[in-house]
């Protein structure tokens, strides 16, 4: 006689007492693991997956789900996004939810809660809509240490900064993250970032990266991170993957080699990436590094001097030169409170609306005069879609929005805050067919799940925590758009986080059921 597994005969026993909280009947599942879809009911009961099986007897549950047309999958994991400081603004965090998103891993480029204790237990007490994770980000540790100092750390420094990164790790950080294309992390040489990065390799953490360089030195820029990964002996995750810059177009056909090469020598690198061709950032990055180094006040003082002006005119127009580029027209200011009104604007258009010339050197001066008043983020338009479309379909590429929480009507973001993941399923998907369904589900449930180690998520299995998503796979759709970004994703008919049910009939519910995710080590 064949004897049923401990943890499926103690469930059995449990529901023959009690009905499931929530039963999904007449779904098309595909669950995580790139697996064709099959037909399953599906139930769930204390936050958890307890049965999949056919025809389940709806009398069995409290609440029954018809997804008759629908495909049920694991919710999906954003492994790239910007919270800090934002979570307060929505706490039901819309424009992730609408979009399928039940997990965010926060703390990317650098930048993230130092005190992570204390950051995970105030996200406990808030209360969100959606699970968080957390890297530690390399530029706030420098920062609390040596503020936005130009020079390499110090021995006592570098003591500080790696008990403070040995606290993250302990605390639940999910690894180490840089940005180093921002200050101070550009001041910085690699060997520091090895020595953090071990600390976090003892605590089983990623390295997630986003690299010195996304265009002209991007392949000395990859291969720094692979040498962080190689030296430190931790998994790599390489953010927001790109080829930046028109004379950067069709580069993706290099970069997507190393890390297939890097794979094959034994290093554990994914990538990730957003399904656009503009990036987002701050206008700061227009600017020569040294000119950014101390503060907001250094930063004005130093705009102040023409020679300063000069070197930053000539950096700027080298750089137009470069992409073959006659004004600043890729570069559009998503929000600069001073002024609203510039946003949405391009730095070329809002040149012309200070009266100035119609020339890149008086639009260089348009750039400084933004620095002067606290700078402003900006979306940058410069990518090739033959690239987006080749470094898709690489395997081991997860998808991230790179975004905030969306609060509607404030400034002019990137659509990828609404619409990352309906825009994969809609456009790369179902139109342009560069990957499966089922390919594209693992990528945004299980490989996340994985490289993160966030051990019961990412797949519909018994015994797995119940975030799931159950949309119309020919009905979901971005509607955010760069004119028009503020809309929510459409398609996507229930959302359950931790087995709450959060979206119904494409409404939230209103409920906050997100958890704090803690890594173990």
């Amino acid at each position: 006689m064949r004897l049923l597994p401990l943890f499926l005969l103690f469930s059995l026993l449990a529901n023959a007492q009690e009905p499931f909280d929530i039963l999904i009947k007449n779904g098309k599942i595909i669950d995580g693991s790139g697996n064709n879809w099959y037909y399953s009911d599906l139930a769930i009961k204390n936050g958890k997956i307890v049965q999949i099986a056919r025809d389940i007897k709806a009398g069995t549950a409290s609440k029954v789900i018809d997804a008759k047309g629908l495909i049920v999958a694991p919710g999906f994991i954003d492994v790239h996004t910007h919270l800090e400081e934002d979570e307060a603004k929505d706490p039901e965090t819309k424009s992730f939810i609408y979009d399928g998103v039940t997990t965010c891993i926060t703390g990317n480029c650098g930048s993230s809660n130092v005190d992570i204790a204390k950051y995970l237990n105030w996200l406990d007490s808030l209360k969100l809509s959606i699970n968080v994770a957390t890297l530690v980000g390399h530029n706030d540790i420098r920062k609390a240490v040596m503020g936005r100092a130009n020079r390499d750390a110090s021995a006592d420094e570098m003591k500080k900064m790696e008990a403070i990164t040995l606290k993250a790790m302990q605390d639940g950080a999910v690894g180490l993250s840089t940005g180093l294309i921002y200050i101070p992390g550009t001041y910085t040489k690699t060997p520091e970032i090895v020595s953090l990065a071990k600390i976090a390799a003892q605590y089983n953490g990623v390295y997630a990266t986003h690299m010195r360089d996304e265009g002209d030195s991007i392949t000395y820029a990859i291969e720094e991170a692979l040498t962080i990964g190689r030296e430190a002996k931790i998994p790599v995750e390489i953010s927001h993957f790109k080829c930046s810059g028109q004379h950067n177009w069709g580069r993706s056909k290099e970069t997507i080699p190393m890390v297939e090469a890097a794979r094959k020598e034994g290093i554990e690198v994914t990538i990730d990436q957003y399904p656009y061709t503009a990036s987002s950032t701050s206008i700061s990055t227009l600017l020569p590094d040294d000119v950014l180094a101390d503060g907001q006040d250094s930063i004005r003082a130093r705009l102040q001097r023409p020679a300063i002006r000069k070197q930053v005119t000539d950096h700027i127009l080298a750089r137009l030169k470069k992409r073959k580029l006659k004004h600043l027209s890729y570069a559009v200011v998503a929000n600069y409170s001073p002024d609203t009104s510039y946003n949405g604007k391009s730095i070329e258009a809002i040149n012309l609306m200070k009266g100035r010339k119609h020339k890149a050197r008086n639009e260089a001066e348009t750039v400084m005069d933004l620095m002067m008043n606290g700078g402003a983020s900006a979306v940058f338009h410069g990518m090739s879609e033959e690239d987006v479309k080749n470094i898709m379909r690489y395997p081991f590429n997860m998808f991230a929005s790179d975004a905030s929480i969306r609060v509607l009507g404030a400034g002019m973001p990137h659509p990828r805050g609404y619409g990352t993941n309906a825009r994969v399923l809609s456009k790369y998907v179902r139109e342009d067919k560069v990957i499966s369904l089922e390919e594209a589900i693992r990528r945004m449930t299980s490989l996340p799940a994985q490289k993160f180690q966030l051990k019961d998520r990412g797949l519909i299995r018994e015994g797995m925590t119940a975030d799931i998503v159950i949309f119309n796979e020919n009905e979901v759709k971005d509607i955010s758009t760069f004119e028009k970004p503020h809309a929510y994703s459409k398609g996507f008919y229930f959302v359950l986080v931790n087995g709450v049910l959060t979206v119904n009939q494409q409404q939230h519910t209103g409920a906050r059921a997100g958890k704090a995710l803690r890594h173990s080590f």
